[in-house]
């Protein structure tokens, strides 16, 4: 009898996997590797690359403590590199002389598409099996996605409330609504005071990593070091336990807004350990759920923690699978302006991107306003092609996936699906940037000059976003107060708006 072997890939770090559920330490074998293909496929940040490579390292070693037998190939091994899961598989087949393999169902499409392919490349058994760490399973989200027009996530996030009792109370939501964002808009205020994060030591098996991230890897964007962030189980409980104490009880008021010098706030941090498999969502909201129960954080705080998961985590999952594989061509606004180079160095005047670009270099991090309002925004506005926005946000975020990223930036960011889930696009002037944040004082150019080259340029392409698309946006009724203000506008106003973004394009590189 041949043996088993149970793959695991490197976004699958859960000891409750279902490829693993029923694993035999005496029969099977359990395959891991770090494939130079999925290290490369995107140039991935390299603190990217190091905490899902220290990750899967240390939850080897987990597998092996309790006896099982882990055929984990090392990039850094020799100079032969496995180029790609496949190749990985294909000589531990031959190696252990298996008959049978099992694998949890990859999250990204094309990797779905090498699984799918192994049985007959093999010829031998292969189970595919259901990735149950997703509270919503792809049949669920296409019973609730069939026969409508347009895709809400509020409507699907109060099926899953419904489904999971989280915030339930006697039948419906506790507190009396669904939704509490407008309690969570707060701007920064003068004297806010941000807890102090945990921080890891780095062990001789993140050193390790860490070193070869560094030699091989060492063109890829971003900074490498300082490297403080969980890469265990227990040290990614013990986040959760520290964010729900410390962190959450502001977490909601102030989610949406941005402090220079402050990249994680109040911000949960925890996007890249669920993606992992470090941490299960449903202990996160279930964790959440109790300390509000228990009096110690507010419902505002809990609701806006548990609906970014179980909301718009489950919901953008849904989305990605349900139009793929041909959404990520989508542009529905034509846009093909080409990213500018400041987007890799954070080297421009406008000082809230500086901001963003230059947290993202340093922490493989920006939280979701930063993302969505100020990045995203500018891209929308500035018409960035599509295709390079997407890689962008793959490269730059260690909590980015394919599954995750396409629909954020296709769908939220750029509105380049034509509204399939977004009612309008989150287009936006300076105006929402000043608001929420205290960028715009350090800034060369002026928020509250709308024309001309001291102008914020936020101003002005807002409204020649809006006369470039005109066509396809004018019949949003959502879009309709904006376009009465536009037809207000003075022609010489009008051209003078064509006229600045016209020079910002010619500048961009400046910019």
């Amino acid at each position: 009898m041949g043996k088993t072997l149970r793959m695991v890939l490197g976004d699958q770090l859960s000891r409750d996997l279902s490829a693993l559920r029923d694993a035999d330490p005496e029969h099977d074998v359990i395959v891991m590797a770090e494939v130079w293909d999925e290290a490369t496929y995107v140039r991935h940040h390299k603190k990217k690359i190091a905490f899902i490579f220290a990750a899967m390292r240390h939850f080897a070693a987990g597998l092996e403590a309790e006896g099982f037998t882990v055929d984990y190939r090392r990039l850094d091994a020799d100079d032969d590199a496995i180029a790609s899961f496949t190749d990985a598989l294909r000589a531990a087949v031959e190696r252990h002389g298996a008959d049978r393999i099992v694998v949890t169902e990859a999250a990204e499409w094309r990797v779905l598409a090498m699984q799918q392919g192994w049985a007959d490349l093999f010829g031998i058994q292969v189970d595919v099996r259901l990735d149950d760490r997703f509270i919503a399973s792809h049949a669920d989200f296409a019973r609730w996605a069939d026969g409508r027009k347009a895709l809400r996530m509020e409507y699907f996030y109060r099926e899953m409330r419904k489904a999971t009792g989280y915030l339930i109370e006697d039948g419906g939501p506790a507190g009396g609504q669904w939704n509490f964002d407008a309690d969570n808009r707060a701007p920064p205020k003068d004297g806010l005071d941000f807890p102090e994060r945990p921080d890891w030591t780095v062990d001789e098996t993140t050193r390790e990593v860490l070193d070869l991230v560094g030699e091989r890897f060492g063109d890829h964007f971003g900074d490498l070091e300082p490297f403080a962030y969980p890469v265990t189980r227990r040290q990614a409980l013990h986040y959760l336990n520290w964010f729900v104490e410390h962190a959450l009880p502001d977490f909601g008021t102030f989610q949406d807004a941005m402090v220079t010098g402050a990249a994680l706030m109040f911000h949960s941090h925890l996007s890249a350990l669920i993606n992992v498999g470090l941490l299960d969502p449903r202990e996160c909201c279930e964790r959440a759920q109790k300390a509000w129960r228990d009096g110690a954080v507010p419902i505002n705080a809990a609701e806006g923690f548990i609906r970014q998961i179980i909301g718009w985590r489950e919901f953008i999952r849904g989305v990605y699978w349900r139009n793929m594989p041909d959404y990520g061509d989508s542009n529905a606004l034509g846009a093909t302006r080409d990213l500018p180079d400041w987007f890799w160095s954070g080297e421009t005047h406008m000082n809230c991107l500086r901001q963003a670009i230059t947290e993202t270099k340093e922490n493989a991090y920006a939280h979701h306003i930063q993302r969505l309002m100020v990045i995203g925004n500018f891209s929308l506005l500035a018409g960035l092609d599509p295709k390079q926005v997407q890689e962008w946000f793959l490269i730059v975020y260690h909590d980015a996936y394919e599954w995750v990223e396409m629909p954020n930036v296709v769908g939220m960011a750029l509105y380049a699906d034509d509204g399939l889930f977004a009612s309008k696009p989150y287009a936006s002037s300076g105006a929402y940037i000043d608001k929420m944040s205290d960028y715009c004082g350090s800034c060369r150019y002026r928020v509250s000059v709308k024309n001309g080259p001291k102008a914020c340029p936020f101003n002005y392409l807002y409204w020649n976003f809006l006369i470039e698309n005109r066509e396809t946006l004018a019949g949003n009724r959502r879009m309709g107060m904006m376009y009465g203000t536009l037809d207000r506008m003075s022609g010489d106003k009008v051209e003078a708006v064509r006229d600045d973004a016209a020079r910002f394009f010619r500048g961009i590189a400046e910019a």
